[in-house]
């Protein structure tokens, strides 16, 4: 795994703490020369992104990782036509990274991994680094389909958690400071992302 790029992708709608979390135990555990946050596009299993476009969710990335060595975004999936699917992500930026790549996820993400695109042959394509969900044994990943693939698991506490519980706080009006990078928290008030719609009109009105 050393040396490798570590890619990262998600709706980050938005971005929080626990991501870069991840992306951090993952560079130093694995000894990736870096991690790549791909924001999805249009994410094939979530239609409804509250009203978020991907360039809002795309910046809040870039915000996020601005003070972290070895964190960059990629507009791969922004910037493509139709549905973002992790196999084709994958098949294209491997071509870029002559020293290889692989895939940081959820654990509870790729337990669902039959309603991906191309599922068996995305496990065959890199070695998956994997971080730990409550709920979501390790064990899981020893029988099949993921017995014949490459999966690393981080040695850090279970994360729990997750963009829909900060949606619906921002929804509440209550404060998201403790969980965001501040420079997300500042985006997210700014825009009026996330809020109720009366909220959101008396915030910029």
């Amino acid at each position: 795994m050393k040396g490798k790029v570590g890619v990262f992708g998600g709706t980050f709608n938005p971005l929080h703490n626990a991501h870069i979390e991840v992306a951090l135990h993952a560079m130093a555990e694995c000894e990736l020369s870096e991690v790549l946050f791909v924001p999805n596009g249009i994410p094939p299993h979530k239609r409804q992104l509250d009203g978020v476009g991907k360039e809002d969710r795309f910046r809040m990335v870039e915000l996020a990782i601005q003070p972290h060595e070895g964190l960059r975004a990629s507009r791969i999936e922004v910037d493509r036509d139709g549905p973002s699917y992790t196999i084709d992500t994958i098949r294209a930026l491997k071509d870029d990274y002559a020293q290889g790549i692989c895939f940081i996820v959820g654990a509870d993400r790729l337990l669902k991994l039959d309603t991906w695109k191309e599922p068996d042959a995305l496990l065959r394509s890199v070695p998956f680094v994997i971080a730990p969900r409550a709920g979501v044994p390790v064990e899981r990943f020893a029988s099949p389909p993921f017995d014949n693939a490459a999966i690393y698991p981080l040695a850090m506490e279970e994360v729990d958690l997750s963009s829909s519980w900060l949606r619906r706080k921002i929804h509440r009006g209550e404060a998201i400071e403790d969980w965001v990078p501040c420079a997300v928290a500042d985006y997210i008030r700014q825009r009026g992302l996330y809020e109720k719609r009366e909220r959101a009109r008396a915030h910029r009105g």
